[in-house]
This record gives C-alpha cells, structure tokens and sequence, in this order.
C-alpha cells in the first residue's frame, strides 16, 4: 500500500484517471513490487520436481528405499553426509534378485515367515527294496520330532553331481530340536553310498529293513511284472540252470537279498552301532514293538506306540488309526500288501539253499537271527 500511495501523489491532480483504472492499476503494480522484494524461487515449487519429498525421505534416515530416477535428484546442497550417507548407501545395495519396493508397500508380517530351517538329514533309511521301507517311514514320521522328505532323492546313488546345496533343498524344514530323515531303499546296494554318506557327515544315523531274501525277491518281481506284463518268468530270471540250482546273481531282484556283501561295504565306512537293522517280518506282526526300538536308535522319546495300529486284514498289513484331524485310516498304497506271484516250490527250495550261507553270516554280522527259513 506504501507503493499505491507514493504512486497517487506523483500523479498530478488534474491528470488522476477514474475511479476503477486507478484501482487496476494500483494492483498491477504492488504485485511488481511485491515480487521484486520477494522471489517467486522461495514461494512455488517447480511443477513435477520432487526435491522436498526426497529431502524428507532423508531426513526420516533413509528408512525408506530411494529409487533412482529423474523424479528424485538431490541438489548438490541437500545430499547426506556422515552417518546418515552410510544408512542411505546400505540401503541401496539391495541385492538384484529382488524386486523394486515402492515406498507404501508394508514390510511382511512376522507370521507369514516359515519356521525352521532346512538341513541335511540326521538319518537316512538307505534299504532295502519291498523290505518295508516305505511302512517305517510313514509309521515314524508320526513322531511329533521327525520330518521327512516324501519322495526318494536318490541323491547318493543318482544325483551326486547336483551337490549338497541341491539335496539340502529336497528337505522339509525343521526345527532345532527335530531330526531330519529321507528314504532311498536302493543305497544299500549302490556301492559308492557308503562313502559319499560319509563324506557328508560321519555322524548319520543308518536304518536297513530286511526282510527274508526270498519272499523279498518275489515281491519284487511282483511289483515289477505289474508295470511289464511280457515280463520273463521268475525262474527265468532268477537261474541260469535250475537243473543244476545255479542262480543267477546279477539279476537285481536275486542281488539284493544279498545283505551280507553289501553290509561289509557299509562297515567300511560306519561302525555297525550307527546301523540299525528293522525286520520287515516283525513289522508287520509286531509295528509297534518295532518302532519302539526305531525311536530309541534315534534317541527320541517313545511316542508312536500300539494305539497307533490296527490290522487291516483285506490288505494283510498294519495301517495308521484315523487321526483326530482326518476322517479317514492312512494304509499304505496299492502296491503294499499287493498278492504274490505263484512259484514253483522246487524253485523256492533251491533259493533258500543259496542263501542260507549268506543269511548265517548276515545274523553273525549284526549279531541277531533273523530266522529265515
């Protein structure tokens, strides 16, 4: 107004203009002289310049994730410095496997994290093939101490090469305080399991389910004749002369049942205490019983008992009670309990005479009679 003033008693007073130019005019030039005694940089904001935000962001100490864009250039005045320069620096070496985070996205929530971590296991069921492997893992994992990888890994005898970052990946995690198993049955029989297992950690525990050579040799030509029909026939297969009661040990079905010769390659490398051994035969009378003793070979409390198991007489085999959270009894699949093929008796006979030699030395190895005859 000091300005509209000065400018009203400079005019002459015959030349004073009507009442509504003097009133523009005076407007028009206190608004010249309002910006010539107050620059117009330190009352607007540029259109599209983002400056003070990323002013703000610092001066919250860097807790939020600056990108780099053109819509973020700090000013060589307003960078940090010091302590708060390191805080921002640590916070944009984000590695760049991960996604760009814009700075409203909320952080995770603490229960949506996954408990425990995942380890390489504490014991391993390495055998043998329709010993009754499958039945000791599903029956153990009961224990509220144990988890267990669902399917085989075959990492010892197929998947070496992938490393143990790639079997580690395989399996389920777990808490401190719980152990940690896999089951793969054709280890026993693979000659370089032994050392590779070894290798990983001498201190692993080894569970082997035997069952008679015999009984466990037809089953597994049971198993395999269900998936190939023209499948030879079993004496075939299992002799070279039947007339002469020559076996022929390279079949797979006839090698396995072998334990003797494949547990001096385990000894080589384990002492026979980290060895326990489950009879595929008392696993079936007694599961029980021999869970019982599972759980005291891996230290754990007995929590899998009796009440536990019923008989399931169409299949022949123990199943899982109905747990409280299921509405339904958990039995093996279909191709447990599955009806043996019918073989001739002459053949069953010359089988048990070949490996009774082996079976004795079995017993005296582990130092139980399994009574397979």
């Amino acid at each position: 107004m000091a300005c509209v003033l000065l400018f009203s008693r400079l005019l002459p007073f015959s030349h004073r203009l009507t009442r509504t130019s003097f009133c523009l005019l005076s407007l028009l030039f206190s608004f010249w002289c309002y910006c010539a005694l107050f620059p117009a940089g330190t009352i607007m904001q540029k259109s599209g310049d983002e400056t003070p935000s990323c002013r703000r962001v610092l001066a919250d100490g860097a807790k939020r994730r600056l990108q780099k864009s053109a819509s973020c250039v700090l000013p060589p005045d307003s960078r940090p410095s010091g302590a708060e320069a390191s805080r921002l620096q640590s916070h944009q070496r984000a590695p760049s496997t991960l996604h760009a985070v814009r700075n409203d996205t909320p952080s995770s929530p603490v229960g949506a994290l996954k408990f425990g971590n995942k380890k390489l296991p504490n014991a391993i069921i390495v055998g043998v093939k329709k010993g009754g492997t499958r039945a000791v893992l599903e029956f153990i994992r009961i224990h509220p101490d144990v988890r267990a990888a669902g399917t085989e890994t075959h990492f010892f005898d197929r998947n070496y090469d992938r490393g143990l970052e790639w079997y580690r990946g395989l399996m389920p995690r777990t808490l401190e305080s719980q152990i940690t198993m896999e089951k793969t049955p054709s280890y026993f029989v693979t000659k370089e399991t032994p050392h590779r297992i070894s290798a990983m950690s001498q201190n692993t525990k080894l569970i082997v389910v035997v069952r008679d050579p015999v009984t466990r040799a037809i089953s597994d030509y049971t198993q395999t004749l269900s998936k190939t029909p023209d499948l030879p026939s079993f004496q075939e297969l299992a002799f070279r002369n039947q007339c002469l009661g020559i076996v022929d040990t390279s079949w797979n079905a006839i090698r396995i049942g072998l334990y003797a010769l494949h547990l001096e390659n385990w000894l080589r490398y384990f002492p026979l205490a980290q060895i326990h051994f489950v009879s595929g035969e008392r696993l079936i009378t007694d599961p029980a019983g021999e869970l019982a003793r599972v759980q005291d070979f891996l230290g754990l409390k007995r929590i899998v008992t009796d009440k536990h198991f019923y008989f399931n007489r169409t299949k022949g085999f123990p199943c899982l009670k109905k747990p409280e959270s299921s509405g339904s009894p958990r039995c093996l699949g279909k191709s447990k309990g599955r009806t043996h093929v019918q073989i001739d008796r002459d053949a069953i006979e010359q089988l048990r005479d070949f490996y009774r030699p082996y079976n004795v030395k079995f017993y005296e190895m582990v130092g139980h009679d399994f009574r397979w005859e």
